[in-house]
């Protein structure tokens, strides 16, 4: 790994504290911000599984060690001082202990012009109108028709995207693929299927593929 720091180089505070902010892998979400020393940082490193210091209580607490909410470690990154770090985890269960998803969801202030947009979001926009079917909305529509009539549409939003690209108009293309996204999507949760899911399939093929480049300059 290019540019690996050691622990030794990291700048813990005078009372031997690093902030470390977690952010949940794949959605990118922060999730919570705590504090660690060196040996629960050397724990975490260790087991794979978050362990901080805790300022209140004096002493070490793995997440999810009572609550069953364990954070898997993918990562640990310094910032550019080294007095930071950057968890990115895989969670078993909500990261704050009021039962939120994220430890960040009291409102201060918000934009009128900038949005901050996720697939995620989207996620719960159209999951909102399976569970709740709602008048006039054309995905209520979609979700009371059922599987044959999504399918439909991903074909023929396919065929759009296809004739779109072959004509290399670029802004059509995007247009299309946002259409086709939307319905697939649509479909995903008609069959219970999550972004997560796909997203950890996707990243086993990554896997893969990167350890045929890793065998192929090898060879």
């Amino acid at each position: 790994m290019d540019n690996q720091i050691r622990i030794d180089e990291l700048k813990f505070d005078e009372k031997g504290l690093i902030p470390a902010v977690v952010i949940e892998a794949g959605t990118h979400k922060l999730l919570m911000v705590a504090w660690m020393n060196r040996e629960s940082l050397e724990k975490s490193v260790k087991t794979g599984l978050a362990c901080f210091w805790s300022r209140s209580r004096q002493k070490l607490w793995t997440k999810g060690e009572t609550s069953g909410h364990f954070q898997h470690i993918v990562s640990i990154t310094a910032d550019c001082d080294s007095d930071t770090l950057q968890i990115i985890v895989k969670k078993d269960g909500p990261a704050c202990h009021t039962g939120n998803e994220s430890c960040f969801f009291k409102p201060l202030w918000e934009s009128e012009e900038l949005t901050d947009f996720s697939l995620e979001d989207l996620m719960e926009i159209i999951k909102d109108r399976k569970v709740n079917p709602k008048e006039g909305s054309y995905t209520s529509y979609l979700f009371e028709k059922g599987a044959d009539k999504i399918c439909k549409k991903i074909g023929e939003e396919s065929t759009e995207v296809i004739i779109a690209a072959t004509q290399q108009d670029k802004k059509e293309t995007v247009y299309e693929i946002s259409d086709l996204a939307y319905h697939v999507m649509v479909l995903m949760l008609e069959m219970g299927i999550s972004l997560e899911e796909v997203r950890d399939e996707l990243a086993s093929r990554h896997v893969i593929d990167k350890k045929v480049k890793q065998e192929h300059m090898t060879s």
